[in-house]
């Protein structure tokens, strides 16, 4: 089957305290979102990359494909104001109602290339696959003023990619925004579709603090060697 990735990079530089947005800071010589569309060409060198940006980010991504003579082809989306309004964008930009997409955070630059390949072949036989991995700490329930301890096996982190037959997930974005689209998953089973997760990777973490670029650096130092 066909296979597309809407990479979704609209995030800023808040809470990493950098001027500039914190996809396009530079991680062992290259921007961080250069590394993650990296990631998908690797697995699937023939695959479709639609990389969603706010629309005054534009210019600036093209002048750091120029700057770092980054030549992997991919089109650019113009996102929304939400992450549901830009999957949305990215999925309308596909024509097509036949393949598999995934979608994933631009900030995830560590996504291997096994679990890339686990994604797009569980989603050909159920329709969809979520990346999760098992909570390492224990977690409390907040009620009002009031708390209580839940049993952590019963909960898992989600992760991107989450990927999906096109023609689902494309019919499961026709719905209106809800408060409760945390993530693509959410907009899937709301269209009432059942979920299928896979396991993911205590690596496959999303950059936002500066503590994350830190160990970005020794994933990637690790990677090299």
């Amino acid at each position: 089957m066909k296979k597309y990735v809407i990479i979704v990079a609209g995030g800023s530089g808040l809470r990493m305290g950098a001027e500039i947005p914190k996809q396009f800071l530079e991680l062992k010589g290259l921007p961080v979102l250069m590394h993650t569309v990296k990631k998908f060409y690797e697995a699937f060198p023939d695959i479709v990359l639609k990389l969603v940006l706010p629309e005054d980010q534009k210019k600036y991504w093209l002048a750091l494909c120029k700057q770092y003579s980054f030549t992997i082809s991919h089109d650019i989306v113009h996102g929304g104001a939400t992450r549901f309004q830009s999957v949305k964008s990215g999925l309308e930009s596909i024509s097509s109602t036949n393949g598999l997409v995934a979608i994933h955070d631009g900030v995830r630059p560590f996504v291997s290339k096994e679990i890339i390949l686990k994604s797009f072949s569980t989603a050909e036989e159920f329709g969809n696959a979520t990346v999760t991995v098992p909570l390492k700490d224990s977690i409390r329930m907040i009620e009002g003023e009031e708390n209580c301890s839940v049993e952590r096996t019963a909960y898992r982190v989600v992760q991107t990619p989450q990927t999906f037959r096109l023609d689902l997930i494309k019919k499961a974005f026709e719905t209106q925004e809800l408060s409760v689209f945390t993530d693509d998953a959410s907009v899937f089973e709301h269209a009432g579709n059942k979920i299928i997760l896979i396991d993911g990777s205590y690596e496959n973490i999303k950059i936002t603090t500066p503590e994350d670029m830190v160990l970005g650096e020794a994933l990637l130092n690790r990677e090299i060697k």
